[in-house]
């Protein structure tokens, strides 16, 4: 059989494109169209695929993906179930391409895709491996941000700096151009939290990247809903911590234990409130407090620890709060018993074998809390066998 050279040249730059722009997507079913166009007048004459990475939107994203993939050549969809957050989708994303270089982009139309063609340049004359969209270098700005939002990303950025340890002028922007190698070099040590992948990749890279910067100016989002919000906050300060001591310990046990500790406050408060009304006698008050606590403790975590894990329905919640609860009274006997047993049998000292207990109880809530009650959990065969749309 004879095989025309034009062919295969052809059917190799359409399932092996140079270039990758990695887009995630929740809920942008009136944005997906218009940032495929704009990439697409941004690219043109460039071999390239653009790649949405869904967290399974509810809005029609997926159904204006499929439309768009059925018409354009290049267009992609990863579909994700039962996961959730910008970081893991973005490195989905990548990992699920050859391309030797990768735009990262939001769907909102906020960022400039007329400067992709600048990034990439620079990458493919070999003079650096990172090019990042600065809003903060002259010719960038931040579009009508009012002053407090550019206050508080004028901080976040003063602690990324502190992570990264570069002079990266934007290590917040959502915005970059990097190559397959440098991406390969931190892949293995990405930690996942939070929505700053940029910030995630300086941190863990192995060696030092060669980073260049070009400016834009950011829009403002014309359609959809911001997906900022407090619990991004949160996202943002446990990336941080993960990257300063995740090494050592655990990002998700520092927010498993600081919220820990609002329990107890919120037993002590429930407990000394109980007492001062008359209302019940310190066992059962300690009771109730005990009770609320676990409760509080729970739905925090719910929300904040376990976010890209969180129990949904009446169902998964009653099952996760029972099991929680029945997990954190075993750890409740095993701080008393250990602390006891340092106290009566060893040389330490009443505080040091206390907080033996709470420590001891705290890992055996948080490493089996873990496994029973935040598990994660394997798709519904239906949605496991749905079909990603592409071409």
């Amino acid at each position: 059989m004879n095989i025309d050279v034009r062919d295969s040249q052809n059917a190799k730059s359409h399932f092996a494109p140079l270039v990758s722009v990695i887009i995630p997507t929740f809920n942008e079913v009136a944005n997906v169209s218009k940032i495929a166009a704009a990439i697409g007048i941004a690219l043109k004459g460039r071999d390239h695929e653009i790649v949405f990475v869904d967290d399974d939107s509810f809005d029609g994203t997926r159904t204006e993906i499929a439309k768009l993939a059925a018409a354009v050549p290049g267009i992609r969809l990863i579909h994700r179930i039962g996961r959730r957050g910008l970081s893991t989708a973005v490195t989905e994303g990548m990992l699920s391409t050859t391309a030797p270089l990768m735009v990262v982009i939001d769907a909102d139309l906020q960022h400039d895709e007329s400067i992709i063609p600048e990034m990439l340049s620079v990458l493919e004359t070999n003079a650096a491996d990172l090019v990042v969209g600065s809003r903060y270098i002259e010719g960038g700005g931040l579009g009508s941000w009012d002053q407090r939002r550019a206050q508080i990303s004028a901080f976040a950025t003063w602690l990324a700096k502190m992570v990264t340890k570069s002079d990266l002028s934007d290590p917040m922007s959502g915005f970059f151009a990097i190559t397959r190698s440098a991406f390969d070099n931190s892949v293995r040590d990405l930690s996942g939290q939070g929505y700053k992948i940029l910030l995630d990749i300086c941190a863990s890279s192995k060696s030092p990247l060669r980073i260049q910067e070009v400016a834009y100016q950011f829009r403002t989002r014309q359609a959809g809903e911001s997906k900022l919000d407090a619990l991004v906050t949160w996202e943002y300060l446990m990336l941080l911590a993960d990257k300063l001591v995740g090494h050592v310990i655990p990002a998700r046990f520092i927010s498993f234990s600081l919220i820990g500790g609002l329990g107890v406050f919120v037993h002590m408060v429930v407990l000394s409130a109980l007492l001062a009304a008359g209302l019940l006698g310190f066992v059962a008050a300690q009771g109730v407090a005990t009770f609320t606590a676990m409760v509080f403790n729970f739905f925090v975590n719910n929300t904040l620890t376990y976010r890209d894990r969180r129990l949904r329905g009446v169902r998964e919640v009653i099952f996760g709060l029972f099991s929680f609860m029945l997990v954190c009274s075993v750890g409740a006997f095993a701080n008393v018993g250990i602390a006891n047993y340092l106290f009566a049998n060893s040389h330490y000292r009443w505080w040091s074998a206390g907080l033996a207990g709470i420590l001891v109880g705290a890992v055996w809530n948080y490493a089996t809390t873990s496994v029973f009650t935040w598990r994660v959990r394997k798709r519904r065969s239906g949605a496991a066998n749905a079909p990603s749309v592409g071409r």
